[in-house]
């Protein structure tokens, strides 16, 4: 549960959290950043519509309502109208299908493990959760690669492109950790994202698929628009701070790009408990905590390291011997700091496990089986003290399998 203060489960040290918290304390007001950030919305007036009548003269044969190619590759089934908007308030259900279609073979295409534990939930919250799902992608595609999202008439010069730029460079107090014209270019395609994403909370409706699905998901399982702002908003601080000096600050980054997505998630799945945004909280906890330190090889190579640096220094381990990759494991403090590191993991391991017996029976293996596949990765790094450096940790196909397997018995059709 997202709070202004948060007791840290592995130290029991408690501290403040400097997030939007309005989600769930309404009297408290957001910081500037967070207005900035929740204000950007795409108007009908500012962006060019096309009528889905005017879709007879766009047709391109039978193929223009599918999602595959004929080489079998994925299409977006309506790149090449030149709108942003469609000018009606209803997309016809045929078309808000065919976008559910693209977003679940996007998910299976670019996330084969995730897609393996949803293609067992029920049809409707398997397809909300492959939309949600592709949303997420396409953001990290955008923040962490080269992907363009299309949006009509947007660019890095554009005025309101360039006056939301300034105005969070101003409120993080930050210069970009990035070049300059990567900063630009990259913030500029996340400032039109979050346009898109207006539109799933409008009266209007983005031409994009991911934005049509999203929009009908949002809709039946009344997601909150700040979990889907916040995510964004954690994508963009990999442009303004790319060290963590301590544990509070980086529980704030792992709550915006991996505890968002579990509160989503849970909103899908279905739940009674309001215990269950707590664990939900500590899911995201756990596995984004367990990507950092699988990823420090990759992390520092691009000079990022989210690694609490007041806890390195602890054990004398310096930036240096952070980039210095395999050399880091002669290091007389490395395998203590891991040891840290991993039990103050496994503590929001055991309390994601929590949120499992308060799920929906038909979705508790979905959550499950992400849970066993970052236990065993977490297990496997700390059965080889820590070595992330001479390859990289992950599980054999026979290994995800048998996991999968065994995951699904016991939380498809045995009692918890």
């Amino acid at each position: 549960m997202s709070q202004r203060s948060k007791t840290d489960p592995a130290t029991g040290v408690r501290y403040d959290l400097e997030r939007s918290i309005s989600l769930v304390d309404p009297d408290v007001q957001p910081e500037g950043i967070e207005v900035v950030r929740s204000a950007v919305s795409m108007t009908r007036e500012a962006a060019r519509a096309i009528s889905i009548t005017a879709l007879e003269t766009l047709r391109e044969g039978a193929r223009f309502m599918g999602v595959l190619g004929s080489r079998g590759e994925l299409l977006n089934p309506f790149g090449h109208i030149d709108a942003a908007i469609w000018s009606e308030t209803d997309v016809p259900e045929y078309m808000v299908d065919t976008a559910y279609d693209y977003c679940e073979e996007l998910t299976r295409v670019e996330a084969g493990n995730f897609y393996h534990s949803f293609k067992y939930l029920p049809n409707e919250a398997r397809r909300a959760i492959c939309a949600y799902y592709a949303f997420c992608r396409r953001a990290d595609d955008i923040a962490d690669g080269d992907y363009v999202d299309l949006f009509p008439g947007g660019s890095s010069d554009d005025p309101e492109a360039i006056e939301y730029r300034a105005d969070i460079e101003r409120l993080t107090g930050s210069s970009p950790v990035v070049a300059r014209d990567h900063y630009d270019d990259r913030m500029s395609q996340l400032f039109y994202y979050r346009k898109k994403l207006s539109t799933a909370y409008g009266q209007i409706t983005s031409t994009d698929p991911i934005f049509i699905a999203l929009k009908d998901t949002i809709r039946r399982y009344n997601i909150p628009r700040q979990l889907l702002d916040d995510m964004i908003s954690g994508m963009e601080d990999d442009f303004h701070q790319n060290r963590y000096e301590t544990f509070e600050e980086l529980y704030s980054y792992c709550y915006r790009v991996a505890s968002t997505v579990g509160l989503v998630c849970i909103e899908i799945y279905g739940y009674d408990d309001l215990a269950a945004r707590e664990f939900s909280e500590s899911w995201g906890i756990f596995m984004q905590l367990t990507n950092i330190i699988r990823d420090v090889a990759e992390d520092a190579e691009r000079d990022r390291i989210y690694l609490p640096m007041e806890d390195l220094r602890r054990y004398g381990i310096s930036e240096q011997d952070v980039k210095s990759g395999a050399d880091l494991l002669e290091h007389p403090g490395w395998k203590p700091f891991v040891d840290e590191y991993i039990s103050r993991a496994e503590t929001y391991r055991d309390k994601a496990f929590k949120l499992l017996p308060l799920l929906d029976r038909q979705s508790r293996y979905s959550p499950a089986a992400m849970m066993a596949f970052y236990e065993s990765i977490l297990k496997k790094i700390d059965k080889s003290e820590g070595d992330v450096f001479t390859q990289r940790v992950q599980l054999s196909k026979a290994e995800k399998i048998t996991l999968a397997a065994y995951v699904y018995t016991r939380y498809r059709f045995l009692a918890l």
